[in-house]
């Protein structure tokens, strides 16, 4: 079954241990080996590579990102490189022995090395100085390898055994071993025993002790299939396709084995000596490979034709014994299609006749009712084309399509689903519960209980605390003042829907208490502010209550169902499903202030863009309203405390962040918070939706709203002349400085406005008034530069200015002069004069 093409290797290094890897989107093909030099290949080119020739010798592991890629060499250094720049960037940690391994998680975020010492090392990218420790191996490790979700860390050691260890705690927890499935090998040995992922999740494949390749289950680690009867020698390494369809493996018999998943079988063989690393292309037909001689092979249409398809094919099952998804066709499940049962297509063993019976009499009325009488509905095979027993099926009469099925899909209106802010959805056996500046929640399931964590970011103002959970509490807030609680009820243990409030400090002995909801109503969302506890439930009630328990009113919402609910201070901000558009309801929006018993808007309309939702809603420091939706746009509720005049307006789109530009990565965020004028979030990569464990660094971005799109960069057209000008991009980038100053000065006097402000306060604003008209002088002093005919738009710029003594006008008459714009100088002196006398502009009446 040998393959009739062969291709050549490429010179890539000396001859020694070489290595290789694709970056996760595929772009790039990195190799390292026994030299200095590391090679970057880019897909689908056939130039040279890029080197990079300053790195360490001796290399023995090689991993990468969409961003960098890492080296480990024999002196025990780790040393991480841009693939942006092609330049060393850092050290992320060292060794006294060799490195042995290196595994980055699939967002990006840690690095897990091993080396010949008994300490595994993982290391947080971004602050070197986050270091999780595995200190209780016996034997040094071979090999390391994180499951496709990230939560899981296997080690194949030295020792023979394969060690799994959890990864969603602040401390790694060994949580099985594995021994009896792979050989002991050195550390130096070119033979594997390397546990690789499914792409499903669901288990791993290693070699095992025979030199077949047997599947591994993550949930007992159990053997599984076996993909038996391959290779003569010993195995060297072994990689998935991408979708798992297809597994590859070499061997030191000189053979490359292509196997089906589904079958175990031997599909395609290579005569390849000296293959040390495998490696698939992200998403294309190519596999490439090292050999210990330092030659890189890399081979398109690696699937041959017959069985390509496979390759395009979603994501494949992994070969598990007695595996429930195997009685489905082909590994999926079957779903609904237009409102009918899916059929399988299958051979027909006769076909309608010319003269078949329904042509020769008229449509009998009953058909009507019994067409699609019986339906499939456990897969057993009576609706399909073709019954067990050949018999032909409604199908081969072919009747109208015109006819309407007796199982047809019904309208049902779209609804926003409620959430909690700041909290995620169960991954494994984790979950934040709450997420914010002040701290985080995050609860664990132990089968019968759950295990709760409260940590905060400022350890010396309060201690965090850790207990036992019977409730299995499922929503928590946290701020300075104390963490709320609620459950859900418990039907095995009789517990009602509970709130829990626990506060941080207090004066008298008792510190918490709990109260219980109705039977029959749940709570859909919990809000925690300075002042009250509250809480909505599906009963459509608003229930508050003040800090230490005591009820303060109770209300039913106007619209249902209920989506979610924050608060700050005195106010509570309530979204719920809303009137019914053409795509599903609207969100709208109530903010009352419960101290006064006033409802300052009342069922508005939440703005958010056709196709997007809402990712989370919350008040800033300051006591404003923001959202942020699925298309990364973080807007603000500008002039809420005015009923009638609140708008949404945007402060940051991230899709235009100057570090997404070009393309050069791909990431999104986790809103948290909003302080101090800018966005807190935390950086999303490898897919993910939603942190994990380990806990990520917050990060923060300037606001920056949305004026023009991110200028084309790094590819510019041909012609110079049609470069975008400094002075272009500058006036773009003043204009959007004019726009947040104005929208930051609005706020900052609504607040002012509504409380009784304070020195500091007051000379905050008069500040924000100057940024204004600051950044007003300086897009005048550009327009006014250009030429004589941006005289009317330098006229409207000065009449923005907030400045209503005259100095700023002052300001703007000696622009125009310095540039020798005489008539735009008189203008602007007519409109100081004006405002001097007291006469806004307008009011005298003026022509539109």
């Amino acid at each position: 079954m040998a393959t009739t093409q062969r291709i050549r290797g490429r010179p890539a290094h000396p001859s020694g241990p070489t290595f290789l890897t694709y970056t996760p989107n595929g772009r790039k093909l990195i190799t390292a080996g026994s030299n200095k030099a590391v090679r970057v290949y880019t897909t689908g080119s056939d130039g040279e590579p890029t080197n990079i020739d300053d790195c360490q010798e001796n290399n023995f592991a090689l991993a990468a990102s969409n961003d960098f890629f890492l080296t480990g060499s024999e002196e025990g250094k780790v040393c991480m490189y841009s693939l942006e720049t092609f330049q060393y960037e850092k050290i992320l940690t060292r060794y006294a022995a060799p490195i042995r391994d290196l595994a980055i998680s699939p967002d990006g975020q840690w690095a897990a090395v091993a080396s010949d010492e008994l300490v595994i090392k993982i290391v947080q990218i971004e602050d070197m100085t986050r270091v999780l420790y595995i200190r209780d191996l016996p034997k040094p490790p071979k090999h390391l390898s994180y499951d496709p979700s990230g939560t899981l860390l296997t080690i194949s050691s030295t020792d023979g055994v394969i060690y799994m260890y959890s990864l969603s705690s602040e401390e790694p927890q060994l949580i099985r071993k594995i021994d009896g499935v792979i050989r002991s090998l050195d550390s130096e040995a070119e033979s594997s025993s390397k546990a690789v992922w499914h792409p499903d999740g669901r288990g791993f494949a290693v070699p095992n002790q025979t030199r077949d390749v047997v599947m591994i289950s993550k949930s007992n680690g159990e053997k599984q299939k076996t993909f038996t009867s391959g290779h003569t020698g010993d195995i060297t390494d072994l990689a998935w396709s991408p979708n798992g369809a297809f597994l590859a493996t070499s061997g030191s018999d000189r053979k490359i084995l292509l196997w089906e998943t589904k079958t175990q079988t031997i599909i395609a063989r290579y005569e390849y000596p000296d293959v040390t690393k495998l490696a698939w292309h992200s998403h294309d037909n190519m596999f490439s490979f090292t050999t210990s001689d330092g030659e890189l092979f890399i081979y398109p249409n690696f699937v041959s034709a017959k069985h390509s398809r496979l390759l395009e094919d979603s994501l494949h099952q992994a070969p598990m014994l007695r595996d429930p998804l195997s009685e489905v066709s082909g590994n999926e499940e079957r779903g609904l299609k237009n409102g009918n049962k899916p059929t399988i297509e299958l051979p027909r063993r006769r076909q309608r006749t010319p003269d078949s019976l329904d042509d020769i009499l008229p449509p009998d009325d009953d058909d009507e009712d019994l067409d699609d009488f019986v339906v499939d509905d456990d897969g057993a095979g009576y609706a399909l084309g073709m019954n067990n027993n050949g018999k032909r099926t409604s199908d081969a009469l072919d009747f109208p399509d015109s006819k309407r099925r007796a199982y047809g899909g019904t309208w049902e209106p779209k609804i926003h689903p409620s959430f909690q802010p700041g909290s995620t959805t169960w991954r494994g056996d984790r979950r934040y519960l709450c997420l914010n500046l002040t701290g985080f929640v995050w609860t664990v399931d132990q089968t019968t209980h759950h295990t709760v964590t409260v940590e905060f970011h400022d350890r010396e103002e309060h201690r965090g605390f850790h207990f036992t959970d019977p409730y299995l509490y499922d929503k928590a807030c946290l701020n300075n003042t104390g963490t709320l609680f609620s459950s859900p009820p418990n039907a095995e243990s009789g517990s009602p829907v509970m709130l829990f409030y626990r506060p941080h400090s207090t004066w008298t002995t008792r510190t918490d208490w709990r109260t219980s909801l109705p039977e029959g109503e749940d709570i859909v969302s919990i809000s925690l502010s300075s002042s009250y506890v509250i809480c909505s439930t599906t009963a459509g009630y608003l229930r508050v209550y003040t800090l230490y328990g005591h009820p303060v009113r109770i209300s039913r919402l106007k619209s249902s169902p209920t989506v979610t609910c924050v608060s700050w201070h005195d106010y509570v901000m309530t979204l719920s499903n809303g009137p019914m558009s053409g795509t599903g309801s609207q969100l709208v929006y109530t903010i009352e202030n419960i101290k006064r018993d006033e409802v300052l808007q009342s069922e508005d309309i939440v703005a958010l863009a056709p196709n997007t939702s809402l990712k989370s809603v919350f008040f800033s420091e300051d006591g404003d309203p923001y959202i942020y939706d699925s298309a990364g746009v973080l807007l603000v509720l500008l002039h809420w405390r005015t009923a009638g005049q609140a708008r949404w307006v945007p402060l940051l789109d991230t899709k235009q962040l100057d570090r997404l530009a070009g393309g050069r990565k791909e990431e999104t965020y986790w809103p948290v918070a909003v302080a101090g004028d800018r966005f807190h979030c935390i950086i999303l990569k490898g897919g993910d939706t939603q942190p994990y464990f380990p806990r990520r660094l917050l990060s923060e971005f300037e606001f920056k709203v949305p004026v023009s799109g991110p200028p084309k960069q790094p590819h510019r057209p041909a012609s110079p002349s049609s470069w975008p000008e400094p002075a272009e991009a500058e006036n773009t980038r003043l204009e959007a400085s004019y726009l947040l100053s104005s929208i930051l000065l609005e706020l900052h006097s609504d607040l002012l406005s509504s409380t009784n402000s304070i020195a500091s306060q007051r000379a905050d604003l008069a500040k924000k008034q100057v940024d204004v008209d600051k950044f007003l002088l300086q897009c005048l002093n550009l327009e006014a530069r250009e030429g004589e005919e941006r005289g009317e738009k330098c006229l409207e710029i000065v009449k923005l200015m907030k400045d209503r003594s005259g100095k700023m006008v002052g300001a703007a008459e000696k622009v125009a002069m310095r540039y020798g714009r005489v008539t735009l100088a008189e203008k602007i002196r007519e409109v100081g004069e004006r405002l001097l006398g007291g006469v806004e502009d307008g009011e005298q009446g003026d022509e539109f």
